[in-house]
């Protein structure tokens, strides 16, 4: 980010985090042309998309980092069907992309951190008190003061990756303090990350996402979940976990496009939505209902914790393209007025029915199957978060 960039003022943060996706992107400094042309643009974008989908699944193993997963995909829904363009639900890929370039640039610093330490640490085992371990630590302190250095010059330069390999960043850091204004460019920077990150709009998004569809499915979970004491209260669960399913995707949806929790009760605007784009939305429910039945499969035996973060991965593969395809559904039907003649209305309700049918059956078994047991009914991956991030035992 050059100088004039990080000195243009940034809006105020209602003004940001209300507004329209395309305002709020506008009201950033653009990036700088790339001098690779396309093809670097396509190498950064290949990067940041890379950086993007480890960072969302390292997030997927810790509790708050759930529900931020869970807001930034329902965001992805909302902004597709909002802007009625699937590329606007790539979000994220270009900071993404900035974010990934300072973790690259500060790990390849450090490697010769690392093997001087792994050096001083050989020689006070052998000789604690020896001439050598005092060289290699002083060695080890003068090259982690000039990291430091080095790396908090790369940052106030722009925090691109070519600034990590520029040999002038700690003579360009000197002179920037003398002349001040580093904490103000500091600050802007800093201020500027925060707001393309916008955490605190996707937590949001996530909580009430989440609250709402979680209100729509205890209910019929509860059910059952008691079928295996009287089954005719787990053959009520079923019907009634299936009526939900067949509403809840194009419900959540609904909430993603208008961010409004109220959405969640507008169920017969939802069969309006569906009538507009009956065989597009039936395609949707088949895509995201699939998509989570095979996360099933990795509870059945739990795995290490420091592992965990592989099922956000899975998690990420499968569902993602789901909500992209469930904002394009949305999309579809924003564009038409009129329902879809009935034969197409009738054949998208009745081609929803398999799908929702054995989802409801993966829902039942994974209850006798899971590792968590009758818990396993509550981690819905297509409608709540995305993993849990520790098991039963809490191991």
């Amino acid at each position: 980010m050059s100088r004039g960039a990080a000195l243009k003022p940034i809006p105020l943060y209602r003004e940001v985090y209300d507004a329209e996706p395309e305002v709020f992107d506008a009201t950033i400094a653009p990036e700088p042309p790339n001098p690779f042309g396309r093809v670097g643009r396509v190498a950064v974008w290949l990067f940041g998309a890379a950086t993007l989908t480890l960072g969302l699944a390292l997030l997927t193993a810790v509790p708050f980092g759930q529900v931020l997963v869970l807001g930034y995909l329902l965001e992805v829904t909302g902004r597709v069907a909002r802007t009625r363009r699937v590329r606007d639900g790539f979000i994220g890929v270009c900071t993404a992309a900035r974010l990934g370039g300072v973790a690259l640039g500060a790990g390849v610093l450090w490697v010769p951190l690392y093997v001087v330490s792994g050096i001083a640490e050989s020689a006070r085992i052998i000789d604690p008190d020896g001439t050598a371990v005092r060289l290699w630590e002083g060695v080890l302190l003068a090259l982690m003061a000039v990291y430091v250095l080095h790396v908090g010059g790369a940052l106030v330069r722009g925090g691109r990756l070519r600034h990590f390999l520029h040999p002038l960043n700690i003579p360009w850091l000197g002179l920037k303090l003398l002349r001040g204004g580093l904490y103000a460019d500091c600050r802007d920077r800093l201020w500027a990350a925060a707001v393309r990150l916008r955490l605190t709009y996707h937590f949001g998004l996530g909580v009430r996402g989440y609250l709402g569809a979680f209100l729509w499915l205890v209910v019929p979970l509860a059910l059952l979940g008691s079928g295996h004491r009287v089954p005719a209260l787990g053959i009520l669960g079923a019907g009634l976990l299936g009526i939900v399913v067949l509403y809840l995707p194009l419900l959540q949806a609904r909430f993603a496009r208008d961010n409004r929790l109220r959405a969640y009760r507008e169920w017969w605007s939802v069969r309006r939505d569906f009538g507009r784009a009956p065989l597009a939305f039936a395609f949707a429910i088949w895509v995201q209902l699939l998509a989570a039945s095979p996360l099933y499969l990795l509870k059945i035996e739990a795995i290490p914790r420091d592992l965990i973060f592989l099922e956000g991965f899975v998690f990420l593969g499968f569902m993602f393209p789901a909500r992209l395809v469930m904002g394009w559904a949305y999309a579809r039907a924003g564009r038409r007025e009129e329902l879809r003649h009935f034969v197409f209305r009738w054949a998208g309700r009745l081609a929803v029915l398999p799908v929702v049918v054995a989802y409801v059956g993966v829902v039942f078994i994974s209850q006798h199957v899971g590792w968590h047991g009758v818990n396993s009914l509550y981690e819905q991956h297509a409608f709540l978060l995305p993993v849990p991030f520790t098991d039963v035992d809490g191991k």
